[in-house]
């Protein structure tokens, strides 16, 4: 037999003399699932081989089949050996395989994720590396979660009712989670501890005030100042006790103490670069070590060698051809004796957030083959000479651009966005702006949207590819009921039916073909709308807009109309009186070139009519008549906000002046009326309405750290008179306060929200408002299927009946949180509680219930 290191035959061998024989039969024994002739070919011996007995070839053949880790035993027997030939048999153990599995001690939530996690499937074979791979799987998937002491105990067990197959259980014993207690610095003169350890992104210290130590100043002030003046209170700055005290205070609710090794590596190197960020080029961890104190805690020890601290001399510049050296120093901006700063150096060369950097100067001119390479020519004391040298290359023109992944939008609709055009020179800002444009289409995904310069040095040209992922965008808006027979004082049939199509195709509504299920791909916006609810009330709402009107200039064109009919119900649920508004609007737009191409202009005329017929209610001040108001607007917006749904930065400028024509003044019908006369029913007053009126809107976004953003806005809205005998128009007022959507439908009133308070202005509406908001947003999911963020807002606003009275500073303030939920096909839906802090209390028992509101943002963000 021959196994690991040993032969056995039927016949005597004499090992002392080797003889060539030619392989006449090979035959296989104990297989029961592997295929006989796959077992011979692993081995490397076939029919007609010359080997020598005894030799290597067969102990050749052992080795390959031991290395397949099939197997338990291993062993070829020579049966029979005459003239020259020999018969061979290799018998073999098969390893178990595995039937099923399980797995223990873990809870039933984490187990689907343990499964994809471990390579276990019934029928495969069970061998020591699969059972170590699986259990090392698993350990480190609770060790990644803190449970650094976490164990994997794999346990085999016989299955009588499969041959040669084997259950197995993987238990896991997680113990207790071990957090990060104290990250301690040995050797850190010349910085703050804690700056280092604020520098270690993922590595975190748990929530602890350890008050022992806080008031232990005999023990842990270290600094010389206090220690030689510990009396001397004007020594004690702020600062210096905050930062004593965040020694011994860590309540950082919102970030992990687990421990993670990769985290922890990365983080070491953030050290670094701190240190590096403050002029210590030469900073090293020369030590460090993480140990557990309990079976709860562990501690980080970190020793550094801090080095000196370096700064800026001289900068040198060398290649610059195409712009001169006075230029290129105030797009550096480093002085002479600043601190050493290679990441700040690298900023103001490549990577400036604001396209500051000398690439984009550069890069936006057509030279996409730019480099500059900074060199620390001489280093004498703490200073750095560095010479900055740079290869300007040859300008670059476009040749092509690709589009790839438009699965359902045309590519013209993408291709009119575009600033990089063949035949111009490439400019790194149209490339992003590019990428702006085509992001606020509102078609693909923002964080798949792929921008690919393909460069040809020799030919000085370059091919840009965009790679776009489609993302749903229509929207559906469904809902309904039945409010009970008429007969019985019910509504009967009521509901929502809204549809949005944001991406239609007019021109192919009759093709057949297009329909999937509806045309689209044209980039125009289709929304239908009704809305009922039963025999009170119908709202019906049709808008169109075709944004590139005749298809070669950004010139849109918008059509809407809608209905509104509100029902009055005697006591036998009979019409008695109604009130209907009717409303048409066109309106035309247009990009503009100057003062930059981010504004657009749109002139719009609208008409609302409303025919009130026996109807009281507090949103008119007559109950019988009709009322016109043919009114003409202009629009000034500019829009450089980066993305849709989450904006990180930019900023939305919008003011709108609307008016009618001041009929009391023109036209003798109007003129002759004596608007004075107490006697003049509102009826006539008020039937060719009469107004200016002025709207402003800015929205700024700033991004404050990661993806948390800042947004600042301010509103201000005006309503002016022609005629002072006739007043105010009761017709297109502010209402200030409240959810900012309730009444919406009805027409002839601005609705301005306000959280944290109910409607404040009178039932009329007020002609003059202002309103300041500031608004913290941090995204849980920026996922195209559900966009996702959390806010913390600060909202400031009031109205006045008249300019005398405008003081634009005397504001009803609130405070509160919310949260945004944009899904693609039910848009938007949002949640805000606010406080009121100048409201007057409700009832309740403690500040929430007597000052707070809470709101439902449906569809739209209010104003």
């Amino acid at each position: 037999m021959l196994s690991q290191n040993a032969v056995a035959q039927s016949q005597m061998v004499d090992f002392a003399k080797s003889e060539e024989v030619e392989i006449e039969e090979i035959k296989v024994e104990g297989t029961k699932f592997l295929d006989e002739r796959i077992l011979v070919t692993l081995s490397a011996l076939r029919v007609g081989d010359k080997i020598k007995v005894p030799g290597e070839g067969i102990s050749k053949a052992i080795k390959n089949l031991w290395k397949q880790r099939l197997f338990t035993f291993v062993a070829v027997y020579i049966t029979k050996q005459e003239k020259g030939k020999v018969w061979l048999l290799i018998k073999v153990e098969e390893r178990p395989r595995i039937s099923r599995y399980t797995i223990k001690g873990v809870k039933s939530g984490d187990l689907e994720e343990l499964r994809k996690k471990i390579d276990l499937r019934a029928g495969s074979i069970l061998t020591e590396s699969v059972k170590a791979q699986a259990a090392n799987a698993l350990k480190m998937y609770y060790v990644d979660k803190g449970y650094l002491n976490t164990s994997v105990s794999v346990n085999e067990k016989k299955d009588s009712l499969i041959p040669n197959s084997v259950k197995v259980e993987l238990r896991v014993d997680k113990g207790e989670r071990v957090k990060i207690n104290y990250i301690t610095f040995d050797g850190v003169q010349k910085v703050n501890a804690n700056r280092l350890r604020r520098a270690m992104k993922e590595t975190k210290e748990k929530v602890k005030f350890d008050l022992d130590e806080i008031l232990n100043f005999k023990k842990n002030i270290k600094d010389s100042i206090w220690r030689k003046h510990p009396y001397k209170l004007l020594e004690i700055s702020p600062m210096r006790i905050y930062e004593y005290v965040d020694r011994f205070a860590n309540l950082n609710f919102f970030k992990s103490s687990k421990f993670k090794r990769k985290e922890y590596e990365d983080d070491k190197r953030k050290i670094i670069e701190y240190y590096n960020s403050q002029g210590f080029r030469d900073a090293a961890i020369v030590h460090d070590s993480v140990y557990q104190t309990d079976l709860r805690n562990l501690n980080i020890d970190i020793s550094v060698d801090e080095g000196r601290r370096y700064y800026f001399r001289n900068i040198f510049l060398s290649g610059n051809t195409k712009y001169s050296d006075s230029l290129i120093y105030r797009i550096v901006n480093i002085s002479k004796g600043e601190i050493y700063n290679q990441k700040l150096l690298d900023e103001k060369l490549f990577m400036s957030q604001n396209g500051g950097d000398l690439s984009s100067l550069y890069m936006d001119d057509g030279y996409l083959f730019f480099s500059v390479t900074p060199m620390e020519v001489k280093i004498e004391g703490d200073s750095i000479d560095v010479e900055l040298r740079i290869n300007e290359g040859p300008q670059a023109t476009i040749k092509d651009v690709r589009i790839l992944g438009n699965t359902k939008t045309n590519e013209r609709v993408i291709r009119r966005e575009l600033y990089t055009l063949p035949g111009n020179k490439f400019s790194r800002s149209d490339m992003l702006r590019s990428q702006r444009q085509i992001v606020n289409l509102g078609y693909f995904d923002p964080q798949q949207l792929d921008m690919v310069p393909i460069p040809n040095p020799e030919k000085g040209t370059v091919d840009i590819e965009y790679r776009v992922t489609e993302k749903p965008s229509d929207q559906l808006e469904l809902s309904a009921g039945w409010g009970g027979s008429r007969s019985q004082g019910g509504g009967g049939l009521v509901g929502t039916l809204g549809l949005t199509f944001t991406n239609f195709s007019l021109r192919n509504i009759i093709n057949k073909k297009a329909w999937n299920p509806l045309p689209s791909g044209d980039g125009q916006r289709l929304s239908l709308r009704f809305q009922s609810t039963g025999a009170q009330a119908q709202f019906y709402t049709v808008s169109f807009t075709e944004p590139w009107l005749g298809g070669k200039k950004p010139q849109s064109l918008t059509l809407s109309f809608n209905r509104t009919r509100l029902n009055n119900l005697d006591a036998n649920y009979k019409i008695a009186g109604k009130y209907i508004a009717t409303a048409a609007t066109v309106a035309f737009g247009t990009r503009l070139k100057k003062p930059d191409d981010f504004f657009t202009a749109e002139f719009a005329v609208s008409f609302q009519r409303y025919e009130l017929s026996n109807y009281p209610n507090s949103f008119f001040i007559f109950q019988e008549g009709k009322a016109n108001n043919l009114n003409f607007s202009f629009n000034l917006s500019r829009n450089s906000i980066d993305a849709p749904l989450y904006p990180t930065r930019g900023v939305l400028f919008d003011f709108t002046v609307s008016a009618t024509l001041p009929y009391s003044l023109m036209f003798a019908g109007r003129k002759n009326l004596d608007y004075t006369d107490p006697e003049l029913s509102n009826s006539k007053r008020y039937n060719w309405i009469e107004y200016h009126k002025w709207k402003f809107k800015v929205d700024w976004y700033v991004p404050i750290w990661k993806n948390l953003v800042l947004k600042t806005s301010a509103k201000f809205g005006f309503l002016g008179l022609y005629n002072s005998n006739i007043g105010y128009s009761p017709f297109e007022r502010f209402e200030l306060g409240g959810d900012g959507i309730s009444n919406a439908q009805i027409l002839g009133r601005d609705i301005v929200s306000l959280r944290g308070y109910p409607v404040l202005s009178p039932s009329g509406g007020a002609p003059l408002y202002n309103k300041f908001s500031m608004e913290l947003r941090y995204p849980v999911s920026l996922n195209p299927s559900a966009t996702i963020y959390a806010l913390a807002f600060f909202d400031g606003g009031n109205y006045w009946m008249n300019f005398k009275d405008y003081r634009p500073y005397d504001l009803k303030k609130s405070a509160g949180l919310g949260v945004r939920v944009f899904l693609p096909m039910f848009g938007l839906l949002g949640f805000d509680y606010g406080i009121g802090w100048d409201r007057a209390p409700k009832g309740g028992n403690n500040i929430f219930s007597k000052y707070g509101e809470f709101r439902i943002v449906l569809g739209f963000e209010p104003e």
